[in-house]
């Protein structure tokens, strides 16, 4: 599984910079760096999210799969 972690309200998506792999926010969903657990997603939520943020994760496989049944 792929996931990323969006902000709803800026759009943004958080993920570990490949660099340091600590968090940040990227506008581009070619920037962020998938996820692979649900654990993962949700302790990166807990720790570098405020509330207004209203954050999803969004998982890519099961986009894409949707995608595909509805083209």
């Amino acid at each position: 599984m792929r996931f990323v972690i969006q902000s709803r309200t800026t759009g943004a998506f958080l993920a570990p910079n490949p660099d340091d792999g600590q968090p940040e926010w990227v506008m581009l969903l070619t920037e962020a760096a998938t996820l692979d657990d649900l654990e993962t997603c949700a302790q990166l939520i807990e720790d570098h999210t405020e509330p207004f943020h209203r954050p999803q994760v969004i998982d890519l496989d099961n986009l894409y799969q949707k995608e595909k049944t509805n083209g």
